[in-house]
């Protein structure tokens, strides 16, 4: 069995999408409520999740709401995905989120450095507190007084409960594709993440 702090030696993808003919009705009904929704496809997490039809359209109805109608600035969440990519050397979410990052107008250096596993230093306040908020968060699983009172005065106390629950949601879907070895996509320049630095 493999250490958890050891690189897997074997990449190859656990739960691979089936073929729609081989799935039951209620995968495919699952998989016709991603298709149709705003992601147009199933990819990513959504692939081991059809495994579990209810789950996957329950997970997906969080993130839609989470990616699609939250009240945090694009480029604040998009940070934020990325450091939870990042503190779970997820490649899917990373090589996905990495892009859409800059494109929010996060520093290529910010993004640089927490590929690199490094606290970026060329941010906004908000993205400040923001990075501030789920580092403390995924290392503590917790955050102290002073921590929240900080992200409280940034995001407000619904702001502040929306973060953890992007934090949350995104790594259980990290987790969910790395005991699935899902792949990055295959339609992205972002280079994949290297082994967790240290």
């Amino acid at each position: 069995m493999d250490h958890p702090d050891t690189p897997p030696t074997d990449h190859t993808e656990r739960l691979p999408i089936p073929e729609r003919a081989l799935m039951s009705q209620a995968q495919q009904m699952a998989a016709d409520a991603i298709i149709n929704g705003p992601r147009k496809a199933i990819f990513g997490p959504f692939i081991p999740l059809l495994q579990t039809p209810a789950l996957m359209e329950r997970v997906g109805k969080l993130g839609e709401s989470l990616r699609f109608d939250g009240a945090l600035p694009a480029r604040v969440r998009e940070l934020v995905i990325c450091a939870v990519a990042r503190e779970t050397s997820n490649r899917f979410e990373w090589q996905t989120h990495a892009p859409l990052a800059l494109k929010e107008g996060i520093s290529a250096s910010a993004v640089d450095a927490l590929a690199a596993g490094s606290r970026p230093q060329t941010l906004a306040d908000d993205e400040a507190r923001a990075l501030d908020f789920v580092s403390e968060l995924m290392r503590h699983h917790g955050v102290g007084d002073h921590g929240y009172a900080a992200a409280t005065a940034c995001f407000g106390a619904p702001g502040v409960i929306e973060l953890t629950t992007l934090v949350g949601y995104f790594t259980m879907v990290c987790w969910v594709m790395n005991v699935a070895r899902t792949p990055g996509p295959g339609d992205t320049s972002a280079p994949p993440l290297r082994s967790f630095p240290g």
